[in-house]
């Protein structure tokens, strides 16, 4: 039992099923470098610049969020790097799901896969939460107003506890998952096209926001830079590590781009080239909102549903960007959410030709080539969580099956530097041995400062997924069903 838990998947060939007729209608390959780096800004750039900066400065870091900004970055930058170092090994859909199964074996791949469905399928539920207040804000200048028992959550995270608000549902937030499960569903080409356009304006607004804010900053709302600690994660440095965990959310994605993999013309180019750079487009464009957000308005006053509509809102001079914000954050959050709903139907996909998931999750349409029923599955998954569930739970529990899924990959490619020293590497993590284990430990540090009802929602998750693997995948796994194929001692990928 102990063998098959730790038995590592050494042959992908039957996942990139790009020329293999056998496999019935395969993805298109349509995605060059420049819309693979747009893949990865339409999804990190959205709740985290346009909500989670301005709660996380308010709750935890002050104006010092930026540091956490940093940290953040710092993190995901280590992490990037060895993404980008498999992506050349193991070009293919599942990402760190993949990785994991290549370096740890089928348990922690699968661990690792079903905390993914954290990282895509809830993130995308929060950013759909957090996409219903610039929504409702955008309506209350055009005089609509929506009754708010349609578009709160009926419940609410308070004090460490889930309470009843006595609202029916975020409707506003199911309406554009399902708008966007819809577009999904019809085709890559069409989904990906809407996302370098919605990507081309969200950085033009987030810009014009940055250039047209700077001219009103006052200084003296970055004073103190680093308020006085009042208790655990609230303010002082502990707050700042708490605001590096919570704006965290505001990276994640950034790998979403290694799960469209089988759909990148070159992916041993494009993956590493679109992975790193819309990383370091996304952190500039992080810090320069973070700066301009803090010296607009009082950090105090920025824990809001839309802290930069906030900000904006104590300068009359600056009445006009307020249309323009919510525009920009429409667009912005809509574009995240798309690429979620494409990137959570792929890891199910390779999960189910791996065996570990019903042949269903397997089908793709005939005629869209698009995983339908996974995508299916997802949209409707995701609306039900965003019309129930808070942003501010959602967003901690995806950045809790993210960090756990980038120690995975941080320690996966040491463990495949000394397993297998021999294959050819399109792109190598340079200073490996400090690059790897600094990325673990700056994940791990992120992790120690999450709340103990977030571990508590952890643990009961992974008891799920663990149900799940040993009533069904452990049974079905095709890695067992072929030995004499793939062994754990096979030192060919």
């Amino acid at each position: 039992m102990l063998k098959q838990l730790l038995a590592r998947k050494t042959d992908f060939s039957d996942a990139d099923d790009a020329d293999d007729a056998a496999h019935g209608p395969t993805l298109r390959r349509t995605l060059g470098p420049w819309g693979i780096t747009a893949l990865g800004i339409g999804a990190v750039i959205g709740t985290g610049i346009f909500v989670v900066t301005g709660q996380a400065a308010a709750e935890h870091a002050g104006p010092a969020v930026l540091i956490s900004f940093i940290l953040a970055a710092i993190c995901s930058g280590f992490t990037a790097l060895c993404y980008a170092e498999f992506a050349t090994l193991i070009p293919i859909s599942g990402s760190s799901y993949s990785y994991a199964y290549a370096t740890l074996g089928e348990l922690v791949a699968w661990f690792i896969g079903w905390n993914m469905v954290l990282e895509y399928g809830i993130s995308a539920s929060a950013v759909a939460a957090s996409w219903t207040g610039y929504f409702t804000s955008l309506l209350d200048q055009l005089g609509i107003h929506l009754p708010q028992a349609l578009t709160e959550a009926p419940l609410a995270f308070t004090d460490g506890h889930l309470v009843a608000t006595g609202h029916i549902m975020n409707l506003p937030a199911v309406a554009i998952v399902l708008a966007l499960t819809w577009l999904c569903y019809v085709g890559i080409r069409e989904s990906s096209g809407l996302n370098v356009l919605m990507v081309g304006l969200k950085v033009g607004l987030i810009i014009i926001v940055v250039v047209a804010g700077y001219r009103y900053i006052d200084p003296s709302n970055w004073h103190p830079f680093i308020p006085e600690n009042q208790g655990p994660g609230k303010y002082g440095w502990s707050g700042i590590m708490r605001g590096a965990a919570m704006v965290f959310f505001a990276y994640i994605g950034f790998e979403a781009t290694s799960t469209a993999a089988q759909e990148c013309k070159n992916p041993q180019r494009d993956l590493p080239f679109g992975t790193l750079v819309s990383l370091v487009i996304c952190t500039i464009l992080y810090l320069a909102m973070a700066a301009v957000l803090t010296g607009l308005a009082s950090y105090t006053d920025l824990g809001t549903s839309e802290p930069v509509v906030t900000a904006i809102k104590g300068h009359p001079e600056l009445g006009w960007l307020r249309t323009v914000v919510e525009i920009g954050a429409l667009i912005g959050l809509s574009s995240v959410i798309l690429v979620m709903i494409i990137a959570q139907p792929r890891i199910f996909m390779i999960m189910s030709r791996d065996g570990l998931l019903p042949k269903v999750f397997n089908r793709i349409h005939p005629k869209h080539r698009t995983p339908h029923i996974n995508t299916v599955i997802t949209g409707v998954g995701i609306a039900i969580l965003a019309a129930v569930f808070p942003l501010d739970l959602l967003a901690d529990l995806t950045s809790m099956g993210t960090l756990i899924a980038f120690v995975a990959v941080c320690a996966g490619v040491l463990i495949l530097r000394y397993t297998s020293p021999e294959l050819h590497r399109g792109f190598r993590v340079p200073w490996a041995w400090v690059i790897c284990p600094a990325g673990v430990l700056s994940c791990l540090a992120l992790l120690a400062f999450m709340s103990w009802f977030n571990w508590l929602l952890m643990i009961v998750w992974t008891a799920m997924g663990l149900a799940i693997y040993f009533g069904y995948g452990i049974r079905h796994s095709r890695l067992h069903r072929q030995p004499a194929r793939q062994n754990s001692d096979s030192s060919s990928i």
